[in-house]
């Protein structure tokens, strides 16, 4: 059934969702993607040519070959709506997001760890153990389906989804690419709900979903914050409702260090920005530190001559960077 939703939301969704782990496709699959969109191939067609590529250069950026592919295999899961609400659903869309890219794809993690966040000032949420994995996953999974809708306001409906998705993501199922296993599960059971997600939510503003998501699972009492839902809300109220709130990612900022109260210095968040992704460009800093390209510029140019970072190779638009201590 892949022409019931269109080859552009589909695509484009895909593509966007890699945001979330800072990954970037290469030109080579844009142009291959287009010719999807305009209808010249399918999507079992693009993936078989992006699979020949990457075969025939061996040794391409491994961050880049994973977006191109797992851009695909999103389109291809959210083309159509077979969907079961089991956990045993969530482990295969990872799976088939996954086989081949991770050695892990398909399995719960078996480790526990922290994950510094951007948008915490290098803090990390605290996740689920993973002894509990399968039973907290199964206990908020019968909650769900045990749960009424019938009756609630619009507004209590998003409310709920945002607290059902948060749980869902903050258990952490998966030792990489949890995010994007979650928002694919979660735009197939929004539809079994019967919610229309076929705008450009998802693939203008992943990067927003994951904040949100942090910011939704993250208390620091001490320092008198919260876990608070509301830009999750703010998010689900513009892919629901088809609101138009503005959604930035700086709003979400908790802009204290961890000593002294000060706010975070902007070059140490362009540093922890470069090294989740070295490829990073200087139009995606200035928009997830808030300020101009030329800012940007200025502020590299400033770490590069203190030794901060160093420019590997400078393309006309990406500037490639090894991390030094800083």
């Amino acid at each position: 059934m892949e022409n019931k939703y269109s080859n552009k939301y589909l695509i484009e969704t895909g593509i966007g969702l890699q945001d979330v782990d800072g990954l970037k496709n290469s030109s080579y699959f844009l142009s291959q993607a287009d010719k999807y969109i305009n209808g010249e191939i399918s999507l079992d067609e693009l993936d078989k040519i992006i699979n020949s590529y990457y075969e025939n250069k061996p040794g391409e950026d491994a961050r880049t070959e994973e977006a191109d592919i797992v851009s695909n295999r999103i389109a291809q899961i959210i083309s159509n709506d077979s969907f079961t609400f089991t956990v045993g659903q969530l482990v295969s869309i990872h799976k088939r997001l996954f086989d081949g890219v991770y050695n892990h794809a398909g399995k719960l993690r078996d480790f526990n760890f922290i994950k510094k966040e951007w948008v915490l000032d290098g803090r990390s949420v605290i996740y689920g153990d993973y002894h509990e994995l399968q039973s907290t996953l199964e206990y908020d999974f019968e909650s769900e389906r045990k749960f009424k809708y019938v009756g609630l306001s619009k507004d209590e409906i998003i409310e709920h989804l945002a607290t059902f998705v948060s749980n869902l993501w903050q258990i952490h199922a998966f030792q990489e690419g949890n995010t994007r296993t979650t928002a694919v599960f979660f735009i197939k059971y929004l539809r079994s709900l019967g919610f229309d997600v076929t705008n450009d939510v998802f693939a203008k503003n992943a990067w927003y979903f994951r904040n949100a998501l942090v910011r939704a699972n993250f208390r620091f009492i001490g320092k008198g914050i919260n876990d608070d839902k509301s830009y999750l809300i703010l998010f689900l109220r513009n892919l629901l409702l088809k609101e138009h709130n503005v959604l930035r990612n700086r709003d979400l900022r908790i802009s204290v260090d961890k000593e002294n109260d000060e706010p975070l210095p902007r070059e140490l968040r362009i540093v922890e920005l470069i090294k989740a992704n070295p490829k990073i460009s200087i139009d995606e800093l200035a928009n997830r530190i808030g300020v101009s390209p030329r800012t940007i510029k200025n502020i590299t140019a400033v770490l590069v001559k203190n030794n901060k970072i160093k420019r590997i190779k400078n393309y006309l638009i990406t500037l490639i960077f090894d991390i030094l201590l800083i």
